[in-house]
């Protein structure tokens, strides 16, 4: 039972080690020991005001995107109402144009018959004196086949022209 009821030399220089260890200690170890906890203390601190910040630069950063995005998709609805605005307007400008094209094919074709009427006129009217001249020409040899009808008829022919003038 020595452990239990120690004698007074061996408390002694248990408390004189301890002493001893204590003010080496003080000394040597606890501001090494204290100065490395104050560090990872800092270091932690440290740390989490680096998450803190980039999770308020994630969150600008996503403000930031979705307002790229919104901004994105009213750009891709104005190019696409331009290109259906432009779509709309060529389509337009082409019938317009094939309208003019119609109207010059149609105004030609409205002159090249009117040309071949009045060709066809002009030829049908050279066919009909040609008639009427082998028809004049047929009676006149009727008419002028004997002497006294030739004598007759140039007699009235001066006549005519003599009351003309």
């Amino acid at each position: 039972m020595e452990l239990f009821t120690p004698e007074f030399g061996l408390v002694f220089w248990m408390f004189l080690v301890f002493a001893i260890l204590f003010v080496i200690l003080a000394k040597y170890a606890w501001p090494a020991i204290l100065k490395s906890v104050d560090e990872r203390a800092d270091f932690i601190d440290k740390g989490v005001a680096y998450a803190q910040e980039a999770k308020t630069q994630l969150e600008h950063a996503t403000e930031n995107a979705q307002a790229l995005l919104a901004e994105a998709q009213q750009k891709q609805l104005e190019i696409l109402r331009e290109a259906a605005q432009t779509k709309a307007q060529i389509i337009e400008d082409a019938r317009k144009a094939a309208s003019v094209e119609a109207k010059k094919v149609m105004d030609a074709a409205a002159v090249a018959i009117e040309e071949a009427r009045k060709e066809s006129e002009a030829q049908f009217r050279r066919q009909v004196s040609e008639f009427a001249l082998q028809i004049a020409e047929k009676l006149m040899r009727q008419e002028l086949s004997d002497n006294k009808k030739q004598k007759e008829l140039v007699d009235k022919l001066l006549t005519d022209i003599e009351n003309k003038n």
